[in-house]
Order: C-alpha cells, then structure tokens, then sequence
C-alpha cells in the first residue's frame, strides 16, 4: 500500500506528478528507491551527475545525520588506504634516494690520487649528526693539500666539482697570500 508521505518523498527527487509517482511506488512494491530507478530508467527523473547514486538508507533520519553517518565509514575506508598509499609512496621513494647515494660517491684526493671515498648516503648522515665535526675538517683538509670531488652517475658532472674546485682554488689563495 503506497501513501502520501511515501509520494511527497519520491516527487522531491524530480518534478514528477502524484500519478507518476504514485505509480513508480505501486510498481515497485511500495520501495522508493526501486520507484526512484524506475523512473530514472523512464526518464522521468534525471540520474544523479558525477557518478552518484540516491539512496533510501536512514530515511527517517534528518539530512545532516544521514550524510554525517555516510562519510564516517566511507572516508574511514578511504583515509586507511590513502595513508597506507602515502606511507608505500615514502618508503618506495626514500628506498630509490638511498639506492641513488649509495651509486654516487664523495672522493678525497692529494695530489691527484684518489685518498677515499665514501657513498653520499653516509656522507648525508655524518653532515646530520656530525655537522660540527666534519665541516671543519673537510676545511681543514683543503688547508693541507686534499680536494674533493663528487663521482658517480648522477653527480660526476661539471658544475658540481667546479665548485669544490673553486673551493680549493681559494684556499690555495690564501695559503700563498699568507705565506709572502
């Protein structure tokens, strides 16, 4: 049995008369969703844009209480698998940064002979904890004739060593400018 509440509700969906309505609800058995399809499939009402679908679920409750208990447990669902996404994203992109230090390496030389070398990965993580200390002996070491040069697939280009070429170059400068 098909009453008014029942067809005020469905000609809110669309501009629809009492007897379209009354008869989708009839030929649906009374259930508005399944009148609401039918009259979608009629043309008589247009489907929701972007996707969307209409539901009947929490019908006696108020709009606000409705969509407020529909995102809690659909963007629960979606916030647990965009931040396992994101954490998979870091991990993937953090393991190709190391992979890329570890391929690229920190030279030491005197003289023209390679001293040392060290991946930048560990060169990274002693800058970290070690600031104070290394900084000043890797200034300390251009003071006693070492260089130092960046080799490897990323970082054996020119403009990065010209800079610690140019450091070293300033350093000779002034070991000649204060020994006159």
């Amino acid at each position: 049995m098909v009453n008014l509440e029942q067809v005020e509700k469905l000609r809110q969906y669309g501009d629809i008369t009492y007897d379209q309505a009354k008869r989708a609800l009839e030929d649906a058995g009374g259930d508005i969703l399944e009148a609401i399809i039918v009259l979608e499939k009629e043309g008589l009402i247009n489907k929701p844009q972007n996707g969307g679908y209409h539901s009947s679920k929490n019908e006696g409750a108020s709009k606000d209480e409705s969509s407020q208990s529909e995102k809690t447990s659909s963007e629960t669902e979606d916030e647990g698998r965009s931040f396992s996404e994101l954490v998979e994203k870091f991990f993937a992109g953090f393991g190709k940064l190391v992979k890329r230090g570890n391929q690229n390496h920190f030279q030491i030389a005197k003289d023209g002979e390679v001293v040392s070398h060290i991946s930048l990965t560990i060169l990274v993580l002693l800058l970290v904890f070690a600031f104070w200390l290394i900084v000043p002996l890797a200034i300390v070491g251009l003071f006693f004739g070492y260089s130092y040069s960046f080799k490897g697939p990323d970082l054996g280009k020119e403009g990065v060593n010209k800079v610690m070429d140019s450091a070293a170059e300033a350093v000779d400068k002034i070991k000649k400018e204060s020994g006159k």
